[in-house]
């Protein structure tokens, strides 16, 4: 067998497919959720502290240095707001996945507890239940 039906054979596997559909739409979902962040959530969040943007937030340990044009320096910091803003979007995805989940769960609860028709009996049991009902009569 050639690497590329070896290829072929497990690309299109349910799974995989399954998987790639799922890695495009959560990209979609997280720049979803980043402009909500962004756009959204901060700006009041932004106003309710006095009008601090917190992606700009950071702490300088390095300042930088542009005296000497030959040698420029960047700054070095700690950019703190912006993991204040990382982790919203975190608790976001966190929840909205945590909401599918208990609605798939929800769900699968359901069909597990409808009740499922017995199923018919075989062939042979029909046969030996009409056998055993004769020689009842029988006696």
């Amino acid at each position: 067998m050639s690497m590329l039906t070896e290829f072929k054979e497990f690309a299109m596997r349910g799974n995989v497919l399954d998987l790639a559909v799922g890695v495009v739409i959560g990209g979609a979902f997280g720049k979803i959720v980043t402009s909500l962040v962004n756009d959204v959530i901060m700006p009041p969040i932004g106003m309710l502290t006095g009008g601090m943007d917190f992606s700009q937030l950071k702490w300088v340990l390095k300042p930088a240095d542009a005296s000497n044009p030959a040698h420029k320096v960047a700054e070095v910091a700690v950019q703190y707001g912006m993991f204040v803003n990382t982790l919203i979007q975190f608790l976001i995805i966190a929840f909205a996945i945590f909401l599918m989940v208990k609605m798939i769960n929800r769900l699968s609860r359901r069909q597990e507890a409808a009740p499922a028709e017995p199923a018919a009996p075989s062939a042979d049991v029909v046969l030996l239940t009409e056998i055993r009902d004769l020689l009842k009569g029988r006696q």
